[in-house]
Protein backbone atom coordinates (compact mmCIF):
# COMPACT_ATOMS: atom_id res chain seq x y z
CA UNK A 1 0.00 0.00 0.00
CA UNK A 2 1.27 3.57 -0.50
CA UNK A 3 0.27 6.33 1.81
CA UNK A 4 0.45 9.88 1.19
CA UNK A 5 3.11 11.97 2.27
CA UNK A 6 3.59 14.25 5.12
CA UNK A 7 2.27 17.99 4.40
CA UNK A 8 4.90 20.99 4.49
CA UNK A 9 2.76 21.80 7.42
CA UNK A 10 4.31 18.58 9.37
CA UNK A 11 7.47 20.30 10.18
CA UNK A 12 8.90 23.94 10.70
CA UNK A 13 10.11 24.76 6.81
CA UNK A 14 9.41 28.64 6.71
CA UNK A 15 13.00 30.70 5.59
CA UNK A 16 15.89 30.61 3.85
CA UNK A 17 19.20 28.05 4.42
CA UNK A 18 22.27 28.29 2.75
CA UNK A 19 22.80 25.41 0.82
CA UNK A 20 26.38 24.91 2.15
CA UNK A 21 26.24 21.31 0.58
CA UNK A 22 25.99 23.19 -3.18
CA UNK A 23 28.06 24.77 -5.28
CA UNK A 24 28.27 26.26 -8.80
CA UNK A 25 30.13 25.70 -12.34
CA UNK A 26 30.23 28.62 -14.30
CA UNK A 27 30.22 28.23 -18.40
CA UNK A 28 31.26 31.49 -19.77
CA UNK A 29 32.05 32.87 -23.14
CA UNK A 30 30.25 32.98 -26.60
CA UNK A 31 30.47 29.49 -26.77
CA UNK A 32 28.77 28.72 -23.23
CA UNK A 33 25.80 27.24 -24.19
CA UNK A 34 26.65 25.41 -27.52
CA UNK A 35 29.33 23.54 -25.60
CA UNK A 36 26.46 22.87 -22.70
CA UNK A 37 23.99 21.90 -25.35
CA UNK A 38 26.25 19.34 -26.73
CA UNK A 39 27.43 18.23 -23.13
CA UNK A 40 24.32 17.88 -21.43
CA UNK A 41 20.47 16.19 -21.68
CA UNK A 42 18.88 19.36 -21.86
CA UNK A 43 18.44 21.95 -24.19
CA UNK A 44 20.94 24.43 -23.42
CA UNK A 45 20.83 26.56 -27.23
CA UNK A 46 17.63 27.65 -26.71
CA UNK A 47 17.90 28.52 -22.64
CA UNK A 48 16.39 32.30 -22.35
CA UNK A 49 17.17 34.54 -19.27
CA UNK A 50 13.81 34.19 -17.45
CA UNK A 51 14.71 30.21 -17.56
CA UNK A 52 16.16 27.34 -16.13
CA UNK A 53 16.89 24.24 -17.15
CA UNK A 54 17.16 20.40 -14.93
CA UNK A 55 19.95 18.58 -16.83
CA UNK A 56 22.20 15.90 -16.28
CA UNK A 57 25.45 15.29 -17.17
CA UNK A 58 26.45 11.38 -18.13
CA UNK A 59 28.92 8.96 -19.26
CA UNK A 60 29.50 7.03 -22.65
CA UNK A 61 27.51 4.65 -21.00
CA UNK A 62 24.56 6.65 -19.81
CA UNK A 63 24.90 6.44 -16.07
CA UNK A 64 24.94 9.85 -15.14
CA UNK A 65 28.29 11.64 -13.21
CA UNK A 66 26.42 15.00 -12.47
CA UNK A 67 23.12 16.78 -12.21
CA UNK A 68 22.54 20.57 -12.19
CA UNK A 69 20.05 23.28 -11.96
CA UNK A 70 20.87 25.40 -14.87
CA UNK A 71 20.47 29.43 -15.97
CA UNK A 72 21.82 32.05 -17.60
CA UNK A 73 23.45 35.48 -15.77
CA UNK A 74 23.96 37.03 -18.93
CA UNK A 75 24.17 36.18 -22.61
CA UNK A 76 27.39 34.31 -22.45
CA UNK A 77 27.55 33.46 -18.57
CA UNK A 78 25.66 30.57 -17.37
CA UNK A 79 25.60 29.18 -14.24
CA UNK A 80 25.19 25.62 -13.01
CA UNK A 81 24.12 24.83 -9.50
CA UNK A 82 24.98 20.60 -8.43
CA UNK A 83 26.42 19.31 -5.40
CA UNK A 84 29.92 20.18 -4.17
CA UNK A 85 31.13 16.58 -3.94
CA UNK A 86 30.74 16.12 -7.59
CA UNK A 87 31.87 19.57 -8.89
CA UNK A 88 35.48 19.35 -8.85
CA UNK A 89 35.34 15.68 -10.96
CA UNK A 90 33.27 16.99 -13.33
CA UNK A 91 34.62 20.61 -14.24
CA UNK A 92 37.97 18.49 -14.74
CA UNK A 93 35.94 16.25 -17.57
CA UNK A 94 34.11 18.51 -19.02
CA UNK A 95 37.18 20.82 -19.34
CA UNK A 96 38.38 17.76 -21.43
CA UNK A 97 35.96 18.45 -24.63
CA UNK A 98 36.07 22.03 -24.49
CA UNK A 99 38.64 21.76 -27.33
CA UNK A 100 38.72 24.78 -29.21
CA UNK A 101 35.21 25.74 -28.03
CA UNK A 102 35.70 29.38 -26.51
CA UNK A 103 34.26 28.78 -23.12
CA UNK A 104 35.43 28.98 -19.59
CA UNK A 105 34.81 26.85 -17.25
CA UNK A 106 35.38 27.85 -13.56
CA UNK A 107 34.03 27.00 -10.07
CA UNK A 108 32.01 29.72 -7.93
CA UNK A 109 34.05 28.71 -5.07
CA UNK A 110 33.10 31.12 -2.30
CA UNK A 111 32.38 34.33 -4.25
CA UNK A 112 28.99 32.38 -5.12
CA UNK A 113 26.47 31.52 -2.82
CA UNK A 114 23.54 29.16 -3.06
CA UNK A 115 20.19 30.08 -0.74
CA UNK A 116 17.14 28.03 -0.33
CA UNK A 117 13.70 29.82 0.19
CA UNK A 118 10.71 27.94 1.65
CA UNK A 119 7.24 28.89 3.34
CA UNK A 120 5.35 32.03 3.77
CA UNK A 121 8.18 33.97 4.54
CA UNK A 122 10.57 33.84 1.60
CA UNK A 123 6.85 34.04 -0.63
CA UNK A 124 6.09 37.53 1.32
CA UNK A 125 9.97 38.47 0.46
CA UNK A 126 9.71 37.41 -2.89
CA UNK A 127 6.59 39.31 -3.77
CA UNK A 128 5.18 39.08 -7.50
CA UNK A 129 8.43 36.73 -8.35
CA UNK A 130 7.46 33.75 -5.96
CA UNK A 131 4.16 33.29 -8.62
CA UNK A 132 6.86 32.11 -11.22
CA UNK A 133 6.60 28.79 -12.83
CA UNK A 134 8.98 25.82 -11.89
CA UNK A 135 11.84 26.02 -13.43
CA UNK A 136 11.62 30.09 -14.40
CA UNK A 137 14.04 32.31 -13.56
CA UNK A 138 14.30 35.98 -12.77
CA UNK A 139 16.73 38.27 -11.54
CA UNK A 140 15.75 39.69 -7.69
CA UNK A 141 18.00 42.62 -7.03
CA UNK A 142 21.91 41.55 -6.65
CA UNK A 143 20.76 38.25 -7.10
CA UNK A 144 18.53 35.84 -9.07
CA UNK A 145 16.11 33.20 -8.10
CA UNK A 146 14.84 29.93 -9.87
CA UNK A 147 11.75 28.35 -8.88
CA UNK A 148 12.04 24.83 -8.17
CA UNK A 149 9.53 22.09 -8.12
CA UNK A 150 7.20 21.47 -4.87
CA UNK A 151 8.31 19.46 -1.86
CA UNK A 152 5.39 18.46 0.20
CA UNK A 153 3.29 20.89 -1.72
CA UNK A 154 5.37 23.50 -0.20
CA UNK A 155 6.96 26.24 -3.13
CA UNK A 156 10.17 26.13 -3.55
CA UNK A 157 12.93 28.80 -4.79
CA UNK A 158 16.98 28.69 -5.09
CA UNK A 159 18.82 31.83 -4.82
CA UNK A 160 21.87 32.33 -6.08
CA UNK A 161 24.14 35.49 -5.90
CA UNK A 162 27.48 36.79 -5.26
CA UNK A 163 28.80 35.85 -1.38
CA UNK A 164 28.60 39.72 -0.51
CA UNK A 165 24.75 39.68 -1.39
CA UNK A 166 24.08 36.60 -0.12
CA UNK A 167 24.01 37.47 4.00
CA UNK A 168 21.09 40.61 3.20
CA UNK A 169 19.02 37.66 2.42
CA UNK A 170 19.73 35.34 5.56
CA UNK A 171 19.03 38.61 7.30
CA UNK A 172 15.56 38.75 6.16
CA UNK A 173 14.15 35.60 6.36
CA UNK A 174 14.14 33.10 9.12
CA UNK A 175 17.20 30.69 9.49
CA UNK A 176 15.28 27.39 7.97
CA UNK A 177 17.69 24.12 8.69
CA UNK A 178 19.50 22.49 6.08
CA UNK A 179 17.80 19.03 6.74
CA UNK A 180 14.81 20.34 6.23
CA UNK A 181 15.52 21.68 3.16
CA UNK A 182 17.14 18.07 1.98
CA UNK A 183 13.51 16.70 3.35
CA UNK A 184 11.70 18.96 0.94
CA UNK A 185 13.96 18.36 -1.80
CA UNK A 186 13.21 14.56 -1.06
CA UNK A 187 9.47 15.06 -1.25
CA UNK A 188 9.95 17.05 -4.67
CA UNK A 189 10.74 13.48 -6.26
CA UNK A 190 13.81 15.14 -8.18
CA UNK A 191 17.31 13.85 -7.05
CA UNK A 192 20.28 15.16 -7.40
CA UNK A 193 23.43 13.42 -8.16
CA UNK A 194 25.43 13.19 -5.20
CA UNK A 195 28.98 11.37 -4.44
CA UNK A 196 27.45 8.37 -3.36
CA UNK A 197 25.80 7.80 -6.60
CA UNK A 198 27.90 8.92 -9.03
CA UNK A 199 27.39 6.59 -12.41
CA UNK A 200 24.72 4.69 -10.44
CA UNK A 201 21.27 5.57 -12.14
CA UNK A 202 20.91 7.12 -16.27
CA UNK A 203 18.69 9.54 -16.27
CA UNK A 204 15.08 7.91 -16.28
CA UNK A 205 15.98 5.26 -13.24
CA UNK A 206 15.81 9.60 -11.50
CA UNK A 207 12.37 10.13 -13.22
CA UNK A 208 14.17 12.70 -14.72
CA UNK A 209 12.68 12.87 -17.77
CA UNK A 210 8.90 13.22 -16.28
CA UNK A 211 10.38 16.48 -14.41
CA UNK A 212 11.85 18.09 -17.50
CA UNK A 213 15.49 16.89 -16.57
CA UNK A 214 15.73 15.23 -20.68
CA UNK A 215 15.25 16.58 -24.12
CA UNK A 216 14.83 14.16 -26.56
CA UNK A 217 14.79 16.38 -29.46
CA UNK A 218 18.38 18.15 -29.19
CA UNK A 219 21.07 16.58 -31.02
CA UNK A 220 24.07 14.16 -29.48
CA UNK A 221 25.52 14.23 -26.10
CA UNK A 222 27.80 11.88 -24.02
CA UNK A 223 25.48 8.67 -23.22
CA UNK A 224 22.59 9.64 -25.74
CA UNK A 225 22.00 6.79 -27.67
CA UNK A 226 21.62 4.41 -24.36
CA UNK A 227 19.28 7.43 -22.83
CA UNK A 228 17.42 7.58 -26.28
CA UNK A 229 17.25 4.06 -26.38
CA UNK A 230 15.42 3.08 -23.37
CA UNK A 231 12.96 6.14 -23.91
CA UNK A 232 12.14 4.84 -27.38
CA UNK A 233 12.32 1.11 -27.36
CA UNK A 234 10.04 1.24 -23.95
CA UNK A 235 12.86 -0.77 -21.69
CA UNK A 236 12.77 0.88 -18.68
CA UNK A 237 12.83 -1.56 -16.01
CA UNK A 238 13.49 0.89 -12.62
CA UNK A 239 12.57 3.93 -11.99
CA UNK A 240 12.39 6.21 -8.53
CA UNK A 241 9.79 5.90 -5.91
CA UNK A 242 9.62 7.66 -2.57
CA UNK A 243 9.66 5.66 1.02
CA UNK A 244 9.73 6.29 4.55
CA UNK A 245 11.38 4.51 7.29
CA UNK A 246 11.76 4.66 11.22
CA UNK A 247 15.52 4.67 10.99
CA UNK A 248 18.51 6.61 9.22
CA UNK A 249 18.71 6.20 5.49
CA UNK A 250 22.04 6.85 3.71
CA UNK A 251 22.58 7.25 0.10
CA UNK A 252 23.37 4.49 -1.94
CA UNK A 253 22.41 2.21 0.40
CA UNK A 254 20.99 -0.99 -0.92
CA UNK A 255 17.28 -1.77 -0.75
CA UNK A 256 16.13 -5.15 -0.83
CA UNK A 257 12.27 -6.99 -2.02
CA UNK A 258 11.01 -9.71 -0.52
CA UNK A 259 9.99 -11.57 -4.06
CA UNK A 260 14.18 -11.60 -4.95
CA UNK A 261 15.87 -11.54 -1.74
CA UNK A 262 18.96 -12.76 -2.68
CA UNK A 263 20.41 -9.36 -4.25
CA UNK A 264 19.41 -5.79 -4.60
CA UNK A 265 16.34 -4.82 -6.05
CA UNK A 266 17.59 -0.89 -5.80
CA UNK A 267 19.48 1.58 -4.14
CA UNK A 268 18.92 4.91 -2.02
CA UNK A 269 19.56 7.87 -4.41
CA UNK A 270 18.65 10.74 -1.37
CA UNK A 271 17.07 10.54 2.29
CA UNK A 272 16.53 13.14 4.93
CA UNK A 273 15.34 13.07 8.23
CA UNK A 274 11.54 13.43 8.47
CA UNK A 275 10.22 16.58 10.64
CA UNK A 276 8.04 14.01 12.22
CA UNK A 277 10.66 11.70 12.80
CA UNK A 278 12.03 8.57 10.76
CA UNK A 279 13.65 9.09 7.55
CA UNK A 280 12.20 9.53 4.16
CA UNK A 281 14.35 8.56 1.16
CA UNK A 282 13.95 8.57 -2.79
CA UNK A 283 14.71 4.77 -4.06
CA UNK A 284 16.13 3.45 -7.52
CA UNK A 285 13.78 0.51 -7.76
CA UNK A 286 13.28 -2.22 -9.71
CA UNK A 287 9.65 -1.63 -11.10
CA UNK A 288 8.59 -5.34 -10.17
CA UNK A 289 9.26 -4.50 -6.87
CA UNK A 290 6.21 -2.23 -6.58
CA UNK A 291 3.63 -4.26 -7.49
CA UNK A 292 3.47 -6.38 -3.88
CA UNK A 293 5.66 -7.67 -1.17
CA UNK A 294 8.24 -5.89 0.81
CA UNK A 295 10.79 -3.46 1.00
CA UNK A 296 14.21 -3.71 3.26
CA UNK A 297 16.84 -1.42 3.78
CA UNK A 298 20.23 -2.83 3.81
CA UNK A 299 19.29 -6.65 3.57
CA UNK A 300 16.70 -8.93 2.85
CA UNK A 301 15.73 -8.94 6.81
CA UNK A 302 16.56 -5.02 7.22
CA UNK A 303 14.21 -2.31 8.30
CA UNK A 304 11.05 -2.00 6.88
CA UNK A 305 10.75 0.76 3.99
CA UNK A 306 7.06 1.72 3.27
CA UNK A 307 6.26 3.63 0.06
CA UNK A 308 4.82 6.91 -0.49
CA UNK A 309 3.76 8.83 -3.35
CA UNK A 310 5.60 11.19 -5.29
CA UNK A 311 4.00 14.43 -6.10
CA UNK A 312 3.70 13.25 -10.16
CA UNK A 313 2.88 10.51 -12.03
CA UNK A 314 5.25 7.69 -13.04
CA UNK A 315 3.79 5.94 -16.25
CA UNK A 316 5.31 2.27 -16.52
CA UNK A 317 6.20 2.97 -19.91
CA UNK A 318 7.32 5.51 -21.45
CA UNK A 319 5.25 7.98 -24.37
CA UNK A 320 6.67 6.72 -27.77
CA UNK A 321 7.15 10.58 -28.74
Amino acid sequence: MTASPPSAASGPIDGAVRLTHSAVLRASGVDAASFLHGQLTNDFTGLGLGEARLAAYCSAKGRMLASFVGFKRGHDDIWLACRADVLTATLKRLRMFVLRAKVQLTEGGDQIVLIGLAGPSARAWLGDAADMGVWAKREVGAGCIVRLPDGAAQARWLWAGAVDDAAAVMDALPAQALEHWDWLEVQSGVAPVIGATVEAFVPQMLNYELVGGVNFQKGCYPGQEVVARSHYRGTIKRRAALAHADVPITAGQDVFWSGDAAQPCGMVALAAAAPLGGYDALLEIKLLALDGGSLHLGSADGPALTLRSLPYRVPREPAST
